[in-house]
């Protein structure tokens, strides 16, 4: 038997994507009806699961849903991040969600459906009780299109022979006792949060070996702040360094002496162009690390022994490896986020996915036509290496574009502190707001000309 649930939407992930989504749609549109379905217990996504020292890697005003702002919007007064704006640690994200999750429920027209697996067709199971459901009007919200994985939850990616010590990061903090040396495996946020924070707690830079595949360009993350003159800034920059560069590495290395990405060894060109944000104190305790293995990646691991395409690496036998390589961001591709199918929430400005989420679901509670949705919310996708950073400019630019034409989407936009470019009604008149402004104008056309021929889009 299914009992019949009778709601207008189905939203299949209580992650970031999905819980800002719901809160933009419920906002604005106060005669709708929701189901969240969930494998996880509760509203938070891979947060849940998170290790233990993960901090958010970008301020915490750009994170969450739009009517609720994470944390106080609180500049820090001390440590090696003073003055730059606060970024909450895993457990005050999931308090976050469980907050706003309860006040949606509260509200009574968003029900919770946690530990309940999706089966398709508007259908869904508990895993606790076998109960079954079927939403037979609803339409379906898919927010698990760009779920990451992590390491927790994903196996090693390379073959652990007998003898070889091999843990996922998050049982970093339920060591019993220190092992004699660290393999890290992996190139990107999660490996740097796990070399930093062992740096912070004593293990000694020799006592390292980090496995880096590909070498990544990260943003500095003081150049990436909810402040206007300091965003539309960085913004300009980046602009005018595309204007000038040669093709997409030469972009890069711009913008490196502009201040605003960072790599990890001036001496070696990353080739991976994710970029996650670091601070400057960050790369510092990083470059102590001096025994960096750059062989590709991992095959297997050996008691003492890492096993490439082209040969062995050699580590001390009491070595524990610890797994950070899971696939964080994922790439299947755009595609309209309004479809027959469902809807799929992407990001819609380049790297905030929150923020995208929550427009989606603005637009869907304000317009009627999924063409017209289509045309003022287009999809932004994630980068990888330069080039593909070229095209996410483009695509990403655009999409601004025809958000920013429509009156209705530009004043909602304005409301909330997941908009990155976001100019408060205060800041409005700012001789520093205006000047970056203005920079921004000054270079946009030629910088957006110039990368859109690096991605070979006309």
């Amino acid at each position: 038997m299914e009992a019949i649930v009778d709601v207008d939407y189905v939203v299949v992930g209580a992650g970031a994507m999905g819980m800002a989504f719901v809160d933009a749609l419920t906002t604005a549109a106060d005669d709708v009806s929701v189901a969240i379905v969930d494998r996880r217990h509760g509203a938070g996504g891979h947060w849940l699961d998170a290790y233990g020292f993960v901090r958010l890697h970008q301020a915490s005003a750009f994170y969450g849903v739009a009517s609720t702002l994470l944390g106080g919007g609180r500049l820090q007064d001390d440590g090696p991040e003073r003055g730059l704006h606060e970024r909450a640690s895993a457990a005050e994200v999931s308090e976050y969600y469980a907050r706003v999750l309860a006040r949606l429920v509260r509200s009574g027209r968003v029900a919770f459906h946690g530990r309940s697996e999706y089966l398709g067709d508007r259908r869904f199971v508990s895993l606790l009780s076998g109960a079954r459901f079927h939403a037979p009007r609803a339409r379906v919200v898919d927010a698990r299109y760009l779920s990451p994985d992590i390491p927790l939850l994903t196996p090693p990616p390379f073959a652990v022979e007998d003898g070889a010590d091999v843990v996922a990061v998050n049982d970093l903090v339920r060591l019993a006792e220190a092992p004699g040396h660290y393999v890290i495996v992996g190139a990107g946020k999660t490996a740097t949060d796990t070399c930093v924070w062992l740096l912070q707690n004593g293990v000694g830079a020799n006592a390292i070996t980090w496995v880096r595949p590909r070498d990544p360009w990260l943003l500095n993350r003081a150049v990436v702040q909810p402040d206007p003159a300091i965003f539309l800034g960085m913004a300009a920059d980046t602009m005018a360094a595309a204007a000038a560069a040669s093709d997409p590495d030469d972009v890069f290395l711009r913008m490196e002496d502009a201040g605003i990405m960072l790599r990890f060894d001036p001496a070696v060109t990353p080739t991976m162009a994710k970029t996650p944000t670091l601070a400057t104190w960050e790369l510092d305790l990083v470059r102590t690390i001096d025994d960096v293995v750059r062989r590709g990646h991992v095959q297997s691991v050996g008691r003492g022994r890492l096993t490439f395409a082209d040969g062995d690496v050699h580590v001390p036998a009491d070595s524990l490896v610890v797994h950070c390589a899971a696939e964080g961001l994922k790439y299947p591709g755009l595609r309209p986020i309004w479809t027959p199918e469902a809807i799929t929430p992407q990001p819609v400005r380049v790297g905030f996915p929150c923020y995208g989420a929550a427009l989606s679901g603005y637009v869907e509670a304000t317009r009627g036509d999924d063409a017209e949705k289509n045309r003022v919310c287009r999809p932004s996708p994630y980068s990888d290496t330069p080039a593909d950073w070229a095209t996410m400019q483009t695509i990403g630019g655009d999409a601004s574009l025809a958000m920013s034409k429509e009156t209705d989407l530009r004043a909602w936009s304005n409301t909330t502190s997941l908009n990155p470019a976001r100019v408060a009604p205060e800041r409005a008149d700012d001789p520093a707001v205006l000047a970056a402004a203005a920079r921004f104008k000054e270079n946009i056309g030629a910088g957006r000309a110039r990368l859109a021929r690096f991605a070979g889009i006309a």
